[in-house]
Protein backbone atom coordinates (compact mmCIF):
# COMPACT_ATOMS: atom_id res chain seq x y z
CA UNK A 1 0.00 0.00 0.00
CA UNK A 2 1.06 3.89 -0.60
CA UNK A 3 1.05 5.11 2.99
CA UNK A 4 2.36 7.91 1.67
CA UNK A 5 -0.85 8.83 -0.54
CA UNK A 6 -3.23 7.60 2.45
CA UNK A 7 -1.78 9.84 4.73
CA UNK A 8 -1.87 12.75 2.16
CA UNK A 9 -5.87 12.04 1.67
CA UNK A 10 -6.66 12.64 5.21
CA UNK A 11 -4.39 15.02 5.67
CA UNK A 12 -2.40 13.70 8.24
CA UNK A 13 1.73 14.57 8.72
CA UNK A 14 2.42 14.07 12.10
CA UNK A 15 4.70 11.36 13.71
CA UNK A 16 4.17 7.67 12.21
CA UNK A 17 5.51 5.46 14.98
CA UNK A 18 3.02 2.76 16.42
CA UNK A 19 2.21 4.98 19.72
CA UNK A 20 -0.94 6.10 21.21
CA UNK A 21 -0.23 9.58 20.45
CA UNK A 22 -0.05 8.62 16.75
CA UNK A 23 -3.04 6.27 16.24
CA UNK A 24 -5.27 9.71 17.96
CA UNK A 25 -3.92 11.58 15.52
CA UNK A 26 -4.42 9.22 12.31
CA UNK A 27 -7.90 8.46 13.61
CA UNK A 28 -8.90 11.66 14.17
CA UNK A 29 -8.20 13.05 10.96
CA UNK A 30 -9.84 10.09 9.03
CA UNK A 31 -13.01 10.59 10.83
CA UNK A 32 -12.55 15.13 9.78
CA UNK A 33 -11.44 13.66 6.14
CA UNK A 34 -13.49 10.66 4.97
CA UNK A 35 -17.00 10.47 4.80
CA UNK A 36 -19.29 7.85 5.61
CA UNK A 37 -21.40 7.07 2.72
CA UNK A 38 -23.36 4.49 0.59
CA UNK A 39 -23.44 6.27 -2.56
CA UNK A 40 -22.11 2.98 -4.66
CA UNK A 41 -25.40 0.89 -3.53
CA UNK A 42 -27.53 2.97 -4.96
CA UNK A 43 -25.46 2.99 -8.28
CA UNK A 44 -25.53 -0.40 -8.18
CA UNK A 45 -21.67 -0.55 -8.21
CA UNK A 46 -20.96 -4.09 -5.97
CA UNK A 47 -18.91 -3.73 -2.67
CA UNK A 48 -16.78 -6.26 -2.25
CA UNK A 49 -14.66 -7.08 0.83
CA UNK A 50 -11.17 -7.12 -0.16
CA UNK A 51 -8.59 -4.17 1.33
CA UNK A 52 -6.79 -3.15 -1.85
CA UNK A 53 -10.45 -1.96 -3.15
CA UNK A 54 -10.92 0.09 0.07
CA UNK A 55 -7.88 1.73 0.32
CA UNK A 56 -8.88 2.52 -3.65
CA UNK A 57 -11.78 3.89 -3.30
CA UNK A 58 -10.74 5.81 -0.09
CA UNK A 59 -7.13 7.49 -1.89
CA UNK A 60 -7.30 6.97 -5.39
CA UNK A 61 -10.79 7.82 -5.87
CA UNK A 62 -11.23 10.41 -3.00
CA UNK A 63 -14.61 9.19 -1.34
CA UNK A 64 -15.38 7.47 1.98
CA UNK A 65 -17.58 3.97 2.16
CA UNK A 66 -20.16 2.29 4.74
CA UNK A 67 -18.39 0.37 8.04
CA UNK A 68 -16.77 -2.61 6.13
CA UNK A 69 -15.09 0.10 3.74
CA UNK A 70 -14.12 2.36 6.15
CA UNK A 71 -12.62 0.25 8.66
CA UNK A 72 -11.16 -2.12 6.44
CA UNK A 73 -9.24 0.34 4.47
CA UNK A 74 -7.99 1.83 8.18
CA UNK A 75 -7.13 -1.47 9.60
CA UNK A 76 -4.28 -1.71 6.39
CA UNK A 77 -3.03 1.85 6.94
CA UNK A 78 -3.03 1.18 10.67
CA UNK A 79 -1.19 -2.61 10.38
CA UNK A 80 1.19 -0.71 7.34
CA UNK A 81 2.24 1.31 9.98
CA UNK A 82 3.25 -1.75 12.88
CA UNK A 83 0.01 -1.55 14.39
CA UNK A 84 -1.53 -4.97 15.90
CA UNK A 85 -5.05 -4.55 14.87
CA UNK A 86 -8.17 -6.56 15.42
CA UNK A 87 -11.23 -6.96 13.08
CA UNK A 88 -14.56 -7.00 16.06
CA UNK A 89 -17.68 -7.86 15.06
CA UNK A 90 -20.74 -5.63 16.31
CA UNK A 91 -24.60 -5.60 16.41
CA UNK A 92 -25.86 -1.86 16.54
CA UNK A 93 -29.00 -0.73 18.53
CA UNK A 94 -32.03 0.92 17.77
CA UNK A 95 -33.42 3.55 20.16
CA UNK A 96 -35.80 0.36 22.02
CA UNK A 97 -31.74 -0.97 22.57
CA UNK A 98 -33.01 -3.62 20.29
CA UNK A 99 -29.61 -5.43 18.81
CA UNK A 100 -29.13 -6.03 14.92
CA UNK A 101 -27.62 -9.30 13.78
CA UNK A 102 -24.40 -10.52 14.01
CA UNK A 103 -21.97 -8.67 11.64
CA UNK A 104 -24.06 -5.94 11.03
CA UNK A 105 -20.84 -3.23 11.79
CA UNK A 106 -17.30 -4.42 12.01
CA UNK A 107 -15.07 -1.88 14.40
CA UNK A 108 -11.30 -2.55 15.64
CA UNK A 109 -9.10 -3.13 18.52
CA UNK A 110 -5.74 -1.54 18.11
CA UNK A 111 -3.58 -2.90 20.64
CA UNK A 112 -0.40 -1.23 22.23
CA UNK A 113 0.60 -0.26 25.86
CA UNK A 114 -3.40 -0.73 25.97
CA UNK A 115 -6.04 -1.57 24.24
CA UNK A 116 -7.99 0.60 22.42
CA UNK A 117 -11.60 1.00 20.21
CA UNK A 118 -11.10 2.07 16.89
CA UNK A 119 -13.91 2.72 14.81
CA UNK A 120 -14.02 5.48 11.89
CA UNK A 121 -17.04 4.10 10.08
CA UNK A 122 -19.89 4.31 12.26
CA UNK A 123 -20.88 7.64 11.13
CA UNK A 124 -22.13 10.29 13.92
CA UNK A 125 -19.76 8.62 16.51
CA UNK A 126 -16.34 9.34 18.51
CA UNK A 127 -13.43 11.44 16.62
CA UNK A 128 -10.38 10.04 18.50
CA UNK A 129 -10.35 6.18 19.48
CA UNK A 130 -11.18 4.82 23.50
CA UNK A 131 -9.55 3.23 25.98
CA UNK A 132 -11.03 -0.22 26.15
CA UNK A 133 -11.54 0.16 29.88
CA UNK A 134 -14.74 -0.39 31.36
CA UNK A 135 -17.04 2.17 32.75
CA UNK A 136 -14.54 4.98 31.98
CA UNK A 137 -16.35 8.08 31.08
CA UNK A 138 -14.05 9.38 28.18
CA UNK A 139 -14.46 12.71 26.85
CA UNK A 140 -14.30 13.36 23.20
CA UNK A 141 -15.16 16.30 20.54
CA UNK A 142 -18.29 14.59 19.56
CA UNK A 143 -19.57 13.95 23.33
CA UNK A 144 -18.81 11.74 26.26
CA UNK A 145 -18.67 8.17 25.83
CA UNK A 146 -18.07 5.00 27.73
CA UNK A 147 -17.77 1.81 27.40
CA UNK A 148 -18.93 -1.48 29.72
CA UNK A 149 -17.72 -4.87 30.04
CA UNK A 150 -21.03 -6.58 30.14
CA UNK A 151 -19.70 -10.29 30.08
CA UNK A 152 -19.72 -11.97 26.39
CA UNK A 153 -20.12 -8.61 24.71
CA UNK A 154 -19.19 -4.80 25.28
CA UNK A 155 -21.44 -2.18 24.96
CA UNK A 156 -20.48 1.18 23.57
CA UNK A 157 -22.55 3.88 25.13
CA UNK A 158 -22.88 8.05 24.63
CA UNK A 159 -24.15 10.51 27.18
CA UNK A 160 -26.93 11.88 25.90
CA UNK A 161 -28.28 15.63 26.74
CA UNK A 162 -30.22 14.65 29.19
CA UNK A 163 -27.54 12.94 30.84
CA UNK A 164 -28.64 9.39 30.21
CA UNK A 165 -26.84 6.66 28.49
CA UNK A 166 -27.95 5.13 25.32
CA UNK A 167 -26.46 2.57 23.77
CA UNK A 168 -24.83 2.69 20.42
CA UNK A 169 -24.25 -0.75 19.70
CA UNK A 170 -22.08 -4.04 21.64
CA UNK A 171 -19.42 -5.96 20.07
CA UNK A 172 -17.49 -9.25 21.55
CA UNK A 173 -13.61 -9.17 21.78
CA UNK A 174 -13.77 -12.68 19.51
CA UNK A 175 -11.13 -12.07 16.73
CA UNK A 176 -12.99 -11.89 13.15
CA UNK A 177 -12.37 -12.38 9.64
CA UNK A 178 -12.91 -9.57 6.80
CA UNK A 179 -14.75 -12.71 5.41
CA UNK A 180 -17.28 -13.78 8.06
CA UNK A 181 -18.90 -10.08 7.45
CA UNK A 182 -19.23 -11.18 3.63
CA UNK A 183 -23.09 -11.84 4.22
CA UNK A 184 -24.30 -9.15 5.90
CA UNK A 185 -22.38 -6.82 3.35
CA UNK A 186 -23.92 -8.84 0.91
CA UNK A 187 -27.50 -8.10 3.18
CA UNK A 188 -27.02 -3.91 3.15
CA UNK A 189 -25.93 -3.76 -0.36
CA UNK A 190 -29.29 -6.00 -1.83
CA UNK A 191 -32.15 -5.84 0.86
CA UNK A 192 -35.11 -3.67 0.84
CA UNK A 193 -35.09 -4.11 4.72
CA UNK A 194 -31.79 -2.75 4.77
CA UNK A 195 -31.29 1.25 5.30
CA UNK A 196 -28.68 1.55 3.23
CA UNK A 197 -30.80 0.51 0.15
CA UNK A 198 -33.73 3.27 1.39
CA UNK A 199 -31.92 6.11 1.54
CA UNK A 200 -28.70 7.71 -0.04
CA UNK A 201 -26.06 9.12 2.76
CA UNK A 202 -22.84 11.09 2.72
CA UNK A 203 -21.80 12.23 6.62
CA UNK A 204 -18.29 14.18 7.50
CA UNK A 205 -17.07 15.08 11.18
CA UNK A 206 -16.24 18.45 11.08
CA UNK A 207 -14.09 20.92 13.68
CA UNK A 208 -17.00 21.85 15.49
CA UNK A 209 -20.12 19.47 14.12
CA UNK A 210 -21.30 17.57 11.47
CA UNK A 211 -22.29 17.57 7.80
CA UNK A 212 -24.27 15.28 6.39
CA UNK A 213 -26.48 14.64 2.92
CA UNK A 214 -29.63 12.29 3.70
CA UNK A 215 -31.51 12.37 0.27
CA UNK A 216 -32.38 15.63 -0.66
CA UNK A 217 -31.88 17.09 2.58
CA UNK A 218 -28.33 18.44 3.33
CA UNK A 219 -27.95 19.21 7.22
CA UNK A 220 -25.50 21.39 8.69
CA UNK A 221 -24.42 21.30 12.33
CA UNK A 222 -21.73 23.42 13.80
CA UNK A 223 -21.36 24.52 17.63
CA UNK A 224 -24.73 22.53 18.68
CA UNK A 225 -27.14 25.09 15.66
CA UNK A 226 -28.32 23.06 12.91
CA UNK A 227 -29.46 24.40 9.55
CA UNK A 228 -31.14 22.13 7.53
CA UNK A 229 -31.98 22.90 3.83
CA UNK A 230 -34.08 20.57 0.96
CA UNK A 231 -32.34 20.29 -2.58
CA UNK A 232 -34.45 20.59 -5.70
CA UNK A 233 -32.45 18.95 -7.90
CA UNK A 234 -30.32 16.38 -9.18
CA UNK A 235 -27.90 19.10 -10.51
CA UNK A 236 -28.17 20.36 -6.90
CA UNK A 237 -27.59 17.18 -5.14
CA UNK A 238 -24.29 16.67 -7.21
CA UNK A 239 -22.99 20.26 -6.22
CA UNK A 240 -23.78 19.78 -2.81
CA UNK A 241 -21.81 16.82 -2.78
CA UNK A 242 -18.84 18.17 -4.70
CA UNK A 243 -18.83 21.72 -2.47
CA UNK A 244 -18.78 20.21 1.17
CA UNK A 245 -17.45 16.43 0.24
CA UNK A 246 -14.97 16.81 -2.08
CA UNK A 247 -16.50 13.99 -3.81
CA UNK A 248 -17.44 13.76 -7.44
CA UNK A 249 -19.10 10.43 -8.78
CA UNK A 250 -18.40 8.85 -12.14
CA UNK A 251 -22.16 9.78 -13.75
CA UNK A 252 -21.24 6.95 -16.63
CA UNK A 253 -21.50 4.46 -13.98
Amino acid sequence: MDVRAYLDRIGYDGPLAPTADTLRGLHRWHMLSVPFENLDIGRGREIVLEPERFVEKVVRQHRGGFCYELNGAFASLLESLGFRVTLLSARVANDQEVLSAEFDHLALRVDLKEAWLADVGFGDNFIEPLHLASYLEQQDPAGSFRLIDAGARWRLEQRQMDGAWRLQYAFSLLPRQLSDFAGMCRYHQTSPDSHFTRNRICSLATSDGRITLSGMRLIITSKGKKEEQTLATEADWHAALREHFDVVLNLAG
